[in-house]
């Protein structure tokens, strides 16, 4: 795992080595907000060792969609309330067993009794500072954070240089869900300087056009019925199996 870095004001990320995943710390107006913190023990360990360093108390968490990568945590970051939107958070707390059981197996080390304890995140934003953008692409509830201020976008899982666009089997439509979702988020990123991914390289100008670029291509190749032309598929060998399903779902549409 990574050095913390600071990326923009008061936003640092922590990069782990299981599929490039990207712990996000920002601070907000009352103290620390911890994204999708991960994602082994011993990496979460050192993610606290880094946020102790700050001398800035964690308030709060805040998990970017229910899939059990994004809803770990630590005792050290404290007992606080660990958000996210309405729809996730409900996910979250129906398949936490599932959760649990896929974090036991990927990720040695983590506190198990602590996977998956989301609460909604208020009208108001509560301590999480920014703009949320929820849509429907990947996962139920996943939400960005435009950090207009700081020039910074969390994105979650979307905007990837080393993942394909990943459809979610709960939700029809995906190809559309995610076709929305692009336009917002390009919306949002006009805004900033940079976009951190939930997995992969922080992105900066140009890059963030190219991943635009790329994920639209995958999809209207899926839609016209074709084989994507995407390099993102010869980088690692397990994607070929969601890129399966992804032509099934869109076959179905």
């Amino acid at each position: 795992m990574g050095e913390l870095k600071e990326v923009g004001d008061g936003v640092w990320v922590r990069q782990s080595e299981w599929v490039w995943s990207n712990s996000v710390v920002v601070r907000g107006e009352d103290g620390l907000v911890v994204i999708d913190p991960g994602i082994n023990g011993s990496e979460l360990d050192q993610l606290a060792d880094d946020v102790d360093g700050l001398g800035i108390p964690v308030v709060a968490g805040f998990s970017t969609h229910p899939h059990w990568d994004h809803l770990l945590w630590h005792p050290r970051f404290g007992d606080v309330p660990r958000y996210a939107t309405p729809g996730c958070a409900h996910l979250a707390g129906q398949a936490r067993e599932r959760a649990r059981a896929m974090a036991e197996q990927s990720a040695p080390g983590i506190p198990l009794d602590l996977v998956a304890l989301l609460t909604p995140l208020p009208a108001d934003g509560g301590p999480v500072p920014g703009e949320i953008i929820e849509h429907r692409a990947h996962a139920v509830g996943h939400a960005a954070l435009l950090l207009a201020d700081r020039g910074v976008l969390v994105v979650g899982d979307m905007l990837s240089d080393v993942l394909i666009p990943l459809f979610d089997v709960r939700q029809d439509d995906q190809i559309s869900a995610y076709e929305t979702a692009l336009d917002r988020l390009e919306k949002a990123a006009a805004h900033v300087d940079v976009v951190i991914p939930g997995h992969g390289a922080v992105a900066r100008g140009p890059e963030v056009t190219a991943r635009l670029t790329a994920d639209r291509a995958y999809l209207a190749a899926l839609r016209q019925g074709a084989e994507p032309d995407d390099a993102r598929l010869a980088s690692a060998d397990w994607l070929s199996a969601p890129h399966r399903s992804n032509v099934e779902q869109a076959r179905g549409q």
